[in-house]
């Protein structure tokens, strides 16, 4: 069993880039800890979990029937309200650093509009990335997710991205949003609320800014032909990363073969 820090955007989270890793790696036996900008529970963009929704730039519909029931289930349960928040620690002590990946076998980021916000780019975030990527922890990435490995630079040389020189996969430019993006939570509450703003599209192109990181001599997959039939996702060392919602189970899938794969920190 590994352990597994998965930090979600509360700004937005995608419904199934969460629901479909933690159902497989669960069912796998592994136990994850959410953890969040706020510390509360991540609750999905009400875009996600509507089926009647339709991709706007492919023309489908987006969310399964199953995919909003099963999120619907597990927000009711209380399956995603043990969070931490980014910044203490599981006791609550104030950390400058967050949760310390010492404790973790592994780290994932899902994906949504809202990890644009809250995720990448946020300091705390790229220390939990590059403590991982030191201390040789599996790193996952999800969708828009995957924007946070760019921030996370290499302690000798804050030039490089930790993804330098790998191949890594990021949401086609084809699909990037140009649109007016608005950030409205699925049953938010006063506690809980949806942030009071909206954005002229994505906040950055996911594609290009992965380019930069991995530079000349990495990789980046970025097929805009990717569909739930044909996922993307890829695994280099130690990054599992995958295209968007289409790929959220394939995303799940890799992260478990790859746990199985190796043997959890600290073990005999």
């Amino acid at each position: 069993m590994a352990r597994i820090l998965a930090l979600a955007s509360n700004m937005g989270l995608w419904a199934e880039e969460l629901q479909a890793p933690w159902d497989v790696l669960t069912a796998d036996g592994h136990q994850i800890q959410l953890a969040t900008f706020k510390g509360i529970t991540p609750l999905p963009l009400a875009f996600s979990m509507n089926p009647a929704s339709i991709d706007r730039k492919l023309g489908t519909p987006i969310v399964p029937q199953h995919v909003f029931e099963r999120t619907k289930a597990l927000l009711e349960s209380g399956a995603w309200d043990n969070v931490v928040k980014i910044g203490t620690d599981a006791s609550g002590a104030s950390q400058l650093t967050g949760p310390e990946m010492a404790d973790y076998d592994a780290i994932m980021i899902v994906g949504g509009q809202g990890a644009a916000v809250d995720l990448c780019g946020n300091h705390k975030v790229s220390k939990l990335l590059v403590d991982a990527w030191q201390q040789d922890k599996l790193i996952g990435a999800l969708c828009y997710g995957v924007g946070a490995l760019a921030w996370a630079r290499q302690p000798d040389d804050y030039r490089h991205s930790i993804v330098h020189g790998r191949t890594i996969v990021a949401h086609p430019k084809e699909w990037d949003y140009d649109m007016q993006i608005y950030y409205t939570l699925y049953n938010a509450t006063p506690e809980n609320p949806s942030p009071d703003f909206q954005t002229p599209g994505f906040l950055f192109p996911l594609r290009a800014v992965m380019e930069d990181a991995v530079g000349p001599n990495g990789t980046v997959i970025s097929p805009p032909e990717t569909t739930r039939d044909h996922p993307c996702a890829h695994y280099d060392h130690p990054f599992v990363t995958a295209l968007s919602v289409e790929s959220s189970q394939a995303f799940g899938e890799k992260f478990a073969e790859v746990l199985r794969s190796r043997v959890p920190a600290g073990a005999a």
